[in-house]
């Protein structure tokens, strides 16, 4: 046996050993076949499109853990659903935005939980004015006063399920914050509701456009001031938490009734920023 018989050749290889080397034409590597792959098993499996905070399926998801805490109101569930929290969070604490957390938005204030938000307007959906298909209906809410405008979510909320929204906020800083989240979500989602953001003393209401069928509070005193019930229309309600016996705060529920004269009930004990007057 010669030397070089000796050893196998490796190089050059006989093309006839090229060709069998090859894979089968159905294995070749495709660079977008991966990608492909990834968009089909996304759609079979409906992942959330674009961004995960922008995705319908992540407010969903809040919704049903509000059905779960007790809010059965369609309405106010089709609210939480519509409105995307983040657009109203800063961006520093949007990772959070749909936990059910209360979060800061500046000057001491914050946005409150959303299970406390949904308690609240369910509670105003159940005013004694309404008859109980009503209460159903698409704007139960009627005309709407709001103490406290903050970042504006909750005015968001209120005007998917009212006639037209007055929301007052003594703080400037966040009045304006509030009208540019506002208008950003109008661009979002259209068409948009009558929603007049005010820039004043929440304690005094706002005598103009009353009276209002359901007025909702996000700041708590030591008591209901009197421009509120005296703004609140026959049949109406108003909701807002107010500092109990203890100091701690309760959520309070007056109903005008048909003969004019009001009816105190409490539901449960809650936290909010306290109520000031003036402006700032």
């Amino acid at each position: 046996m010669s030397r070089s018989d000796a050893r196998p050749r490796r190089f050059p290889l006989g093309l006839d050993k090229v060709a069998s080397a090859q894979p089968a034409a159905d294995k070749l590597l495709r660079p977008q076949a991966h990608m492909q792959l990834i968009e089909r098993e996304r759609r079979h499996q409906g992942a959330p499109q674009g961004l995960g905070l922008d995705s319908p399926r992540v407010r969903a998801r809040m919704v049903a853990r509000l059905r779960t805490d007790g809010i059965g109101h369609e309405g106010v569930l089709a609210a939480f659903e519509r409105v995307p929290r983040h657009v109203f969070v800063d961006t520093a604490l949007v990772n959070q935005a749909y936990e059910d957390t209360s979060l800061p938005i500046g000057l001491g204030q914050t946005i409150s939980k959303p299970s406390v938000v949904a308690a609240m307007m369910q509670l105003l959906c159940a005013r004694p004015g309404l008859s109980a298909e009503a209460r159903q209906g698409t704007r139960p809410l009627g005309a709407c006063l709001e103490i406290g405008t903050g970042c504006g979510y909750q005015a968001a909320l209120l005007a998917c399920l009212s006639a037209r929204v007055v929301s007052i906020e003594r703080l400037r800083e966040l009045h304006l914050k509030a009208r540019r989240h506002l208008d950003q979500l109008n661009g979002l989602i259209s068409p948009w509701a009558d929603i007049r953001l005010v820039h004043g003393d929440g304690m005094l209401g706002h005598g103009p456009q009353a009276p209002y069928d359901t007025i909702i509070a996000a700041a708590g005193g030591e008591a209901l001031p009197a421009a509120w019930t005296d703004q609140l229309a026959p049949g109406g309600r108003l909701v807002a938490p107010v500092a109990g016996a203890a100091g701690a705060q309760v959520l309070t529920i007056v109903d005008r009734l048909p003969d004019g004269t009001l009816k105190h009930t409490h539901s449960g004990a809650v936290l909010f920023v306290p109520l000031k007057s003036g402006l700032a």
